[in-house]
């Protein structure tokens, strides 16, 4: 993420007391709003904020939430996103936005105390136009944790420095962001027909227009990945089928870690194929010697699957390490599906539904 060479546009500065814009898409988020909406109202700097939530059209208790916070609290504002798209919420709420600072935040997550305090003095001290820092995956029950685990790993999501962490630099996108409004003013709002992997799209747009995006280790956002299985599939496939959709439109520009899920589903694939042509009897001999080579890739790629699982780092408990068995390649099989239908197909209207029907009250 570290190899993008440095932008040689400086962006403007703000003077300390300018404030901060928080925004908020929302949708069925009834289990994790308070926790992100107060760590939002605990940040501790200097200046006046507000928070902006955009409020989609969500079937469980959200909106109720919302409503309670936003009378008890002036700062905080709600805006109507019956679209439900994210990157038509943030562009409502930035619209909406008073300040010359916009922090994103997601429904998801929660900030570190400290989050907008350093991520302004980061931006102050580095010229850039949006940084970002890590995502601190974490779980409440033996699933969510191994999910977490997945995604603070190199063997879950490839080491991208937003989840596995690295040094201060600058980098290719920002996991959420604190960015410039006057930079955003000048190369456009988050793109509305990208559904997933908007934030990326910006920063190649910040990029080229020669500002920087810094990527800060001493940003910690924490996230709660999807409770159940079969959101997590449902999140991953969508997530792979916009980024297929990307590679589509930008090609090169792609890092190649994006290409190792189609990868490994292809391998699956061809395995398959040569397994049951072996049973068949169709494939004998040196053929079928030769073909059993595709067996090897695959073997590895479970050797390490297995190994992860079995060490500390999938969890502590045996019922994380058994679950990081499915995690893992649910995770990269539906990705590496969803990117082949984008890479071919294009996204088309593929909307993410792993947040949609949620009506278990927080416990």
């Amino acid at each position: 993420m570290h190899d993008v060479a440095a932008g040689h546009r400086d962006a403007p500065v703000p003077s300390p007391d300018a404030g901060v814009s928080f925004v908020m898409p929302v949708l069925n988020e009834e289990r994790y709003l308070a926790v992100a909406v107060r760590s939002v109202l605990a940040q501790e700097f200097v200046g006046p904020m507000e928070l902006i939530l955009a409020l989609g059209p969500s079937t469980d208790g959200t909106d109720a939430i919302a409503e309670r916070f936003a009378s008890d609290d002036p700062r905080i504002r709600l805006l109507r996103n019956p679209a439900a798209d994210i990157p038509i919420g943030l562009n409502l709420a930035i619209r909406a936005a008073r300040h010359p600072t916009i922090v994103r935040v997601d429904a998801h997550s929660a900030l570190d105390a400290g989050y907008t305090a350093t991520a302004l003095d980061t931006l102050t001290r580095t010229r850039a136009a949006n940084v970002g820092g890590v995502m601190r995956a974490e779980g409440r029950t033996p699933f969510q944790r191994a999910v977490a685990r997945a995604y603070n790993s190199p063997v879950g999501l490839g080491g991208g420095a937003y989840h596995s962490g690295g040094a201060d630099g600058p980098a290719e996108s920002a996991y959420l962001g604190v960015m410039r409004r006057s930079v955003l003013d000048e190369v456009g709002p988050f793109d509305e027909t990208i559904r997933r992997g908007e934030d990326w799209e910006l920063n190649l747009r910040i990029r080229r227009a020669g500002y920087r995006v810094w990527f800060d280790p001493a940003l910690a956002v924490t996230y709660w990945p999807r409770e159940r299985w079969s959101r997590l599939v449902r999140q991953f496939r969508s997530t792979g089928t916009w980024r297929g959709e990307l590679v589509r439109r930008y090609g090169r520009r792609n890092s190649l870690r994006f290409f190792a899920p189609p990868a490994l589903l292809g391998v699956v694939a061809l395995a398959i194929v040569v397994g049951v042509l072996q049973l068949t009897g169709v494939l004998r001999g040196a053929p079928s010697i030769v073909a059993s080579l595709v067996y090897v890739p695959l073997a590895a790629y479970l050797a390490l699957v297995g190994a992860y699982a079995a060490s500390r780092r999938a969890g502590p408990g045996w019922r994380e390490r058994l679950w990081a068995l499915v995690v893992i390649p649910s995770m990269h099989l539906a990705w590496g599906a969803g990117f082949l239908v984008g890479a071919v197909s294009g996204a088309r209207e593929n909307i993410d539904t792993s947040r949609l029907h949620r009506n278990t009250p927080l416990p």
